[in-house]
């Protein structure tokens, strides 16, 4: 039986690609590994976490009309090690938390952000960060 071996990357679909490009790298932290145009017209920017093998694929194509994000509908989960000073950070750049922080049941302090296109971040502290 064949079987899945691997999440390889996750793609998000937006409007205002270098916005959004900007926003990961400048705000989140992450790297550009790649860019490209796909066969049928995407462009596509592939992003990574520095401690993550699994991408993140953002995609612009405007010939299948504007993108309309449903509020609450998916979102990526990032870990950080100090959810206060990472927040303050963001805050200087013009950015605020949409939500939390809030601390789980479980010791985790959790909090979101939202991302130009509208699509929801969460950000995680695990215990003892």
């Amino acid at each position: 039986m064949a079987t899945i071996s691997k999440l390889l990357h996750t793609r998000y679909r937006v409007n205002d690609l270098e916005k959004t490009v900007r926003f990961y790298k400048d705000i989140l932290g992450l790297a550009e590994v790649s860019r490209h145009k796909s066969p049928r017209g995407s462009e596509l920017v592939f992003m990574k976490t520095p401690q993550s093998e699994e991408l993140i694929e953002l995609c612009s194509f405007p010939a299948s009309g504007p993108v309309q994000v449903q509020p609450d509908l998916t979102h990526l989960a990032f870990q950080v090690d100090d959810l206060d000073a990472f927040a303050k950070e963001v805050e200087k750049k013009g950015w605020k938390l949409s939500d939390g922080p809030t601390k789980s049941s479980s010791g985790s302090i959790f909090a979101f952000i939202d991302a130009p296109e509208g699509y929801e971040i969460e950000l995680i502290q695990k215990p003892g960060s």
